[in-house]
């Protein structure tokens, strides 16, 4: 399946959409299989938001501090599109 193309999943006939997720910083040690700079395809049902994508792929709540649909802010519960690309970075602290 190509990035925008929808599919139905056999549960259901449910519609899915597929996001691209780039992990920053902390974050890609949810996913150490992706090399630097990779990122993630999901699919997932239509009207999910980025808090349900946040907890397919296993980061718990809290861990991320901003994220950025197509490069633009978004809040966890900005629900996503067939095609988005998603960058989550987690708090970052400096001195």
């Amino acid at each position: 399946m190509s990035i925008g193309e929808v599919s139905t999943c056999g549960r259901d006939g449910e519609r899915l959409i597929q996001v691209q997720v780039r992990l920053y910083a902390t974050l890609r040690k949810y996913r150490p299989e992706l090399g630097h700079g990779q990122s993630l395809t999901v699919n997932l049902p239509e009207g999910s938001s980025i808090g349900d994508l946040l907890r397919e792929v296993g980061i718990p709540e809290g861990e991320m501090k901003q994220a950025f649909v197509n490069g633009i802010i978004q809040g966890n519960d900005y629900l996503l599109a067939d095609g988005d690309s998603l960058g989550v970075f987690p708090p970052i602290a400096g001195g």
